[in-house]
């Protein structure tokens, strides 16, 4: 049982790599955050179970594997920086990607948008290509495979590893590492065939597939009934993929010698991603440091102290202390008392005073209602967010969201924001109203009938409606229809729809003809009955005739094509009836030896008979005699003096 992936905390490997916490474990390994105490930086270290330390097939194969890898720099490829050997088993010292991996996406229910997905996988197919420029492929791609840097940037992870686990004698648990592989295994992995870099290309496209759609297609309950069911299928069409859709079914295809190379689906990917909006940021599960060097202080505080705020004492100081105005003069004299006369001499004053108040407040309320003192702010851009996006970034400005009608986008994804109102950076009084538009995704465009047409006919047809056409995505028999036309066009598993959204690819099946004949078999029959038979399946018979060692003269010998083959419907067969069992004629032996007579006698398909003679006496005679027909295979004795 291996231990516990806590005890290794702490641990220091090759006197070098200090186990600080775990990222994760599988089947085959542990992944560790660890301190390069030589270098004083975060690295990951993939920790191989301590029992393929005692496989030589895979420690040689490992050692190698993690030289080639090593080898590989790239900005799309996870940097291997060490590899070596410690009593808890082969580890491997890799590059710490703090952005976590494809899979963390995908686990937490994110989708990637199209434009997401083609970046993605255009960095992906750029580091494969690189890679398998220097013949080495990865065999194992997968979303736990594809990592991201801080900036959102992928790498290719484990290279080298898959390989020296499937060459060791080390087998992983049983429905664990295994169907992992097979999850994004091309078909031809189950074949025994060696292997090239279109098998990463394979896997990469069903992991951009579930990135779009959340599923991976051809999935069943075993690792070998998956790669089963991957054999001569292609990839399903999916609303999600949109224009990636044609990419993704050339990168899948089931036969090795369709499917472009690394660098070709990198181009392609990156000429798409320059026609595409720019992809919003990933939403990566950002790590924390991976160390930090003790809590901080606050400002002015000592090492060892805790920071203060002044207390109700200080914020109180002076508030008790009161003057009267009415004791005191300006220097602190006593005053003289005041006449009532004096005092109501005051009145006027104190009234007109308390008027021109009212006024000002009444003015001061007037103002406040119509705004005069409401702060103006700029209208924030909210073009291109969700929802929530929007209503939270026209909140923080001090505004009001408000929605309108959902219209349709040819460029803004549904859901997200087409337009606003007023637009970005006008100034507005806060707590105006911004009104958006919501996109409700495509338009609908006319499908138009691709009836009677071939495929480069049928593409530009669906062209001049803004759709796209994966021509054939299969093809089919057809009395109907002849060879190489439309037999019918799909989208969404509708046949022959009349409507379509913006852009998308429309699946054309096309005519392979007729369902072919197979020829019956009529050898032994009468020609007549053999007429009868062939006229039965739709074929026209002619007769011929030939001799035949095992038919008997009158009946069927055989067919041209021969019977079983398969014909198109109306061909014409030929039917070659037995002339009965072939004849040669006896050659001229007189002069020869017994020997050079048995030898003639062979070329012709006769066999030697009885010897009538000395047996090393020349043939002067035999029986039946010389130029006679006869069957082949007949016995001729001779007569020798």
């Amino acid at each position: 049982m291996p231990p516990l992936i806590t005890d290794a905390i702490g641990r220091v490997l090759g006197g070098r790599y200090r186990l600080v916490s775990p990222l994760g474990v599988g089947a085959s390994a542990q992944v560790f955050l660890a301190e390069d105490v030589s270098l004083q930086r975060p690295v990951a270290i993939k920790l191989l179970q301590p029992g393929l330390a005692t496989d030589p097939g895979f420690l040689k194969r490992f050692r190698a594997e993690a030289r080639a890898a090593a080898s590989l720099n790239h900005p799309h490829i996870a940097r291997v920086f060490d590899w070596g050997e410690d009593g808890a088993g082969p580890y491997l010292v890799l590059e710490y990607l703090g952005g976590g991996s494809l899979l963390d996406l995908i686990e937490r229910g994110s989708r990637l948008s199209v434009a997401q997905a083609t970046a993605v996988a255009a960095q992906a197919a750029r580091g494969l290509a690189h890679a398998h420029a220097r013949g080495i492929v990865h065999r194992d791609v997968k979303p736990a495979n594809l990592l991201f840097d801080d900036e959102g940037r992928v790498r290719v992870a484990d290279f080298g590893v898959a390989r020296a686990l499937a060459e060791g004698a080390w087998t992983e648990p049983t429905g664990v590492g295994v169907v992992g592989t097979a999850r994004y295994a091309a078909p031809e992995q189950a074949q025994g065939v060696v292997l090239d870099g279109r098998a990463d290309v394979y896997a990469l496209a069903l992991v951009v597939f579930e990135s779009l759609t959340g599923y991976v297609p051809f999935v069943l309950d075993t690792p070998m009934g998956t790669l089963a069911a991957r054999v001569g299928a292609t990839l399903p069409g999916h609303g999600a993929l949109g224009p990636l859709q044609p990419i993704l079914a050339a990168a899948a295809a089931p036969a090795v010698a369709s499917r472009p190379d690394a660098a070709t689906l990198a181009a392609e990917l990156e000429s798409l991603a320059a026609r595409l909006p720019k992809p919003e940021p990933l939403p990566l599960a950002r790590a924390a440091r991976p160390w930090t060097e003790g809590p901080p202080t606050l400002a002015g505080a000592g090492p060892g102290e805790a920071a203060t705020s002044p207390g109700p004492a200080a914020v109180r100081a002076g508030a008790d202390e009161v003057f009267d105005l009415d004791r005191f003069e300006p220097a602190g004299r006593p005053r003289r008392a005041r006449s009532p006369r004096h005092r109501r001499g005051w009145w006027p004053i104190v009234l007109s005073l308390v008027l021109v108040a009212a006024l000002i407040a009444a003015g001061l309320v007037l103002a406040v209602r119509s705004g005069v003192f409401t702060p103006t702010r700029a209208v924030p851009g909210v073009t291109g967010l969700t929802l929530a996006q929007a209503r939270r970034a026209v909140e923080r400005a001090h505004f009001v969201l408000v929605t309108g009608p959902p219209s349709a986008s040819t460029t803004v994804r549904a859901g997200r924001v087409l337009r606003q109102e007023p637009t970005a950076g006008t100034e507005r009084k806060q707590g105006s109203q911004v009104r958006v538009v919501l996109s409700s995704g495509l338009p609908l465009v006319r499908v138009p009938s691709l009836s009677g047409l071939g495929c480069n006919g049928a593409t530009r047809l669906l062209a001049v409606d803004h759709l796209r056409a994966t021509c054939p995505a299969l093809t089919a028999y057809s009395s109907s229809v002849p060879t190489g036309q439309v037999i019918n066009w799909s989208y969404g598993g509708r046949i022959d729809p009349a409507r379509a959204p913006y852009g998308a690819t429309i699946l054309v099946a096309l005519s392979k003809g007729p369902q072919p004949v197979t020829i019956p078999s009529v050898v032994g029959d009468t020609y007549q009955q053999a007429v009868a038979a062939l006229a039965q399946v739709g074929l026209t018979a002619t007769e011929s005739s030939g001799p035949s060692s095992q038919v008997a003269a009158g009946l069927v010998a055989g067919t041209t094509p021969p019977v079983g083959s398969q014909v198109p419907p109306g061909s014409t067969v030929t039917v070659i009836v037995s002339t009965g069992p072939p004849t040669v004629q006896v050659p001229n032996l007189s002069g020869d030896s017994v020997a050079a007579a048995q030898a003639a006698l062979a070329q012709h398909g006769l066999v030697l008979g009885s010897v009538f003679g000395p047996a090393h006496g020349t043939v002067f005679a035999s029986v039946p005699e010389s130029g006679t027909t006869v069957e082949e295979g007949t016995a001729v004795n001779i007569y020798t003096a």
